[in-house]
């Protein structure tokens, strides 16, 4: 491949920069043409788009779902622009940015869960990425699905089965007394592993819930602050912070650097870490090496 690139190149870069852009511009249509106008400000979950019936129990279909399905749409074609044209000889800035997030990844997973659970760095760098992007759709006026409780019980739901998969690597038996190791603690033992995916669920909801309600009430109360100092001016100075709350100006946005971006990105990162953690933790290495050694030495004298 030579350094200039090709027609053909720069248009299918900019088919999916248009694939990354697009579905977060059809959210925010979306978002404009089903919210109804107000001139207060409401705290409230997701908004449903319209229920499907289902045979059990009813399945809406909400705010939280479809904005979940267009950051994958949007996380997909980053990955797709990321991994375009790559090359061994000739090496872009976007190649090396790639390249970067695969080693950090891959160092982070090794470091922390060993080298037999290597294959898993996709799915912990996919977790970061989707919760981290998630948690930034505030920043463009659109819900964020992680402040919906069903989506992220969804996540925590799917790390306690593979935690629980990976308990059962030496067999029901072994993971069966696991829960009696000391006897004395068994009850403790099975509520800790209940608690488990409670606890990644309410952990992430809750802080970035919590931000997201902390920023409204305060754009509210700066709201009602500037209508108190500067309502009594005289004329259309007066009637200006009725229209244009002056000291919402630069404080949210200020505000909005933490508890948008930082706090976002900071729980993506310890969901992440306690999935690591919690698999690896779960895996009895010791006694699956032993398992396999047995089963290799009975094929042995089997053959």
């Amino acid at each position: 491949m030579s350094k200039r690139r090709s027609a053909s190149f720069i248009l299918v870069d900019v088919l999916l920069i248009l694939m990354i852009l697009l579905p977060l511009f059809c959210g925010m249509v979306i978002k404009i043409l089903t919210t109804p106008p107000t001139d207060e400000i409401s705290i409230a979950g997701a908004q449903i788009y319209f229920i499907v019936p289902m045979p059990l129990q009813d399945m809406p279909i909400t705010e939280s779902q479809v904005n979940s399905w267009l950051v994958i749409l949007s996380l997909l074609g980053v990955c797709l622009y990321l991994t375009h044209g790559l090359s061994p000889t000739y090496e872009t800035r976007r190649q090396h940015f790639a390249e970067m997030i695969v080693e950090a990844t891959d160092n982070m997973v090794n470091s922390n869960m060993g080298a037999y659970f290597k294959a898993f760095s996709p799915f912990i760098c996919a977790i970061m990425a989707l919760s981290a992007f998630s948690s930034l759709l505030t920043l463009i006026g659109l819900y964020p699905p992680t402040s919906d409780l069903n989506v992220v019980g969804g996540w925590a739901l799917l790390v306690f089965f593979l935690i629980t998969y990976y308990k059962f690597k030496c067999g029901p038996i072994h993971y069966l007394k696991s829960f009696a190791e000391p006897p004395a603690l068994t009850p403790l033992n099975v509520i800790s592993e209940i608690a488990t995916p409670i606890s990644m669920a309410f952990r992430h909801y809750g802080n970035v819930l919590s931000g997201s309600v902390i920023s409204v009430l305060l754009a509210a109360a700066l709201g009602g602050l500037s209508v108190t100092l500067f309502g009594n001016l005289p004329g259309i100075l007066g009637k200006l912070p009725q229209v244009f709350p002056i000291l919402r100006v630069g404080i949210p946005a200020i505000l909005s650097l933490y508890f948008d971006i930082f706090s976002g990105c900071l729980q993506a990162f310890i969901f992440a870490m306690l999935t690591m953690l919690y698999v690896a933790g779960a895996f009895p290495a010791e006694d699956y090496a032993r398992k396999m050694e047995k089963i290799k030495n009975k094929n042995k004298k089997t053959n």
